[in-house]
Order: structure tokens, then sequence, then C-alpha cells
């Protein structure tokens, strides 16, 4: 009897042995959690990529990478505050940390906190001089507070830094439109259709607002674009 109770003790200690070294890797890591969580991401599942990521910083919390790509994440779901908090929590955590000033000045772009994104956006460029983002946002964000020249001269900047991008070039020529500068925002747009022939067609341009454009600064483009036929 006392050897079958042994043996019994025995079986069980295997048993617990074995749930111990299994379950670790039958758990989800931080890491599984992000891969799983751009997947959805990449298929529009926001509020599923959202979980996992938000998972993913629930067991990384000083993880920055994971933050960011849960705030994009938010972002690009239009949760614009969830956005924001998630951000400057990352900020906090190292506030020189180029990839969540680009995302979190992004975010304060689209929101139009103008004054928040130039400032965002200026300490990126600082820290890190050959940032076409933040150069690039610097623009629409100048545009936009009537700063024809400051934006004028980021988009230069940001053309410099990634010269096959149309989107600086169409940046500085609304800058230049505005700025009551036709001609060089005609030979500006223009460039950019050299470098994406997608964009003479006026309906095309509604997507800039995927690129940071306000509806005015659409509507801008397309006027620049219409003054070329």
């Amino acid at each position: 009897m006392v050897d079958l109770v042994q043996a019994m003790g025995g079986v069980g200690l295997s048993i617990f042995a074995l749930f111990t070294v299994l379950s670790p890797v039958s758990a989800q890591s931080a890491a599984e959690y992000r891969q799983q969580g751009l997947s959805l991401r990449e298929q529009e599942r926001y509020p599923e990529a959202i979980a996992a990521l938000q998972k993913s910083v629930e067991l990384e919390p000083e993880n920055l990478s994971g933050r960011v790509m849960l705030g994009w994440t938010e972002h690009k779901a239009g949760q614009q505050i969830a956005a924001t908090t998630t951000l400057l929590e990352a900020f906090k955590l190292n506030p020189f940390e180029v990839p969540t000033l680009n995302a979190l000045g992004i975010v304060y772009l689209v929101d139009g906190k103008l004054g928040n994104a130039i400032a965002t956006h200026a300490w990126a460029a600082m820290l890190k001089p050959n940032n076409e983002i933040a150069y690039y946002n610097l623009s629409l964000a100048f545009e936009r507070i009537q700063q024809y020249d400051w934006a004028i001269a980021a988009a230069k900047e940001a053309a410099k830094l990634e010269p096959n991008n149309p989107h600086p070039p169409v940046a500085q020529a609304i800058a230049h439109w505005g700025n009551g500068e036709y001609k060089q925002a005609q030979a500006l747009f223009q460039q950019a259709i050299a470098l994406d022939p997608r964009y003479s067609d006026s309906t095309f341009l509604t997507y800039l607002n995927e690129a940071g454009f306000s509806a005015d600064q659409v509507q801008q483009a397309q006027e620049v674009l219409a003054s070329l036929s």
C-alpha cells in the first residue's frame, strides 16, 4: 500500500512537472502578441489588433516599440484620445525615442493640435536631422497656420531626404499656392506627377488625408492640379 501511494505521488509530481514545463510554451509571449497585432492591423481588424497589442504592453510595459505599435493602431482606428494617451506614456518612458515622437506628432497633426505637432516634430528633427517624417509633417503644420515660408523650407528638406516620395513636393506646392507663388506651386506639382502619375487624377488626391493632409489642404492640392490644365 505504501508503495502504491509513493507511486501515485511520483505520478502526480511528474504531471505537475510536465505542466510546469509546458505552460510557458503554451502562453503567448509579448513578441507574439505584437506580431499578431500587426497582422490584424494589416487586415484592418482594429479592435482585435488593439486587444493583442494591449496584451503585449501588459506583458512588457517597458517595451517602447510595443507601445508605439499600440498607439499607432489606435490612431488608425480613429481613437485619437487613446492614441495620444498611449504615445505620451511611451514618451514619458523615453523622451528621446524618435519613432515615438514621429507617431505622436502625426496624431497631434491629424487631431488639429498644431502647436503640439510642431513642438513634437521639431524635437524629433533635432534628435535625428535626417528625419523626413518630421520635416514633412512640420511643413503641413506650418502651412495650416499660414507660416508659408517655414512650410516651404520644411518641405524642401523632406524632399531632399526622400527624393522619390511625391508627398513633400505636393506639401511644398500648396505652401507656395497659399503664398501666392502660383508658378512655383505648379512646377512642384508637376514634379509630384512625374514621381507618381496618379497625382494627375483629382479623385486620387483625396487619399492625401491618409498622408496627414487636412480637408482644406486636399482641396488646395486639387486646385493646384486644376490650374495645370
